[in-house]
C-alpha cells in the first residue's frame, strides 16, 4: 500500500509542538477589522491549540499515525 499524502492545505495551517499538540492560527483575522476590537483582533492574533475531538482529523490530514 503506498504512503499517505499531506494535505498541503493542512500542511500550510498547522504545526506541531514538542509536546505533541497541534497548534493552529485563529479564525476571523483578515479583514474586516475596523468593527472589532482591538482586544478581539489581539486575541486572535495569539496561536490556539486543535481540540481533542479535532485531533484525529487533523493528523490523519498531516499523515500521521
Amino acid at each position: 500500500m503506498p504512503k499517505m499524502k499531506t494535505k498541503a492545505g493542512a500542511k500550510k495551517r498547522f504545526t506541531l509542538t514538542g509536546t505533541g499538540k497541534i497548534k493552529r492560527k485563529h479564525a476571523y483575522k483578515s479583514h474586516i477589522l475596523t468593527k472589532k476590537s482591538t482586544k478581539r483582533k489581539r486575541n486572535l492574533g495569539y496561536f490556539g491549540t486543535v481540540d481533542s475531538t479535532d485531533m484525529k482529523n487533523v493528523k490523519q490530514m498531516l499523515a500521521m499515525k
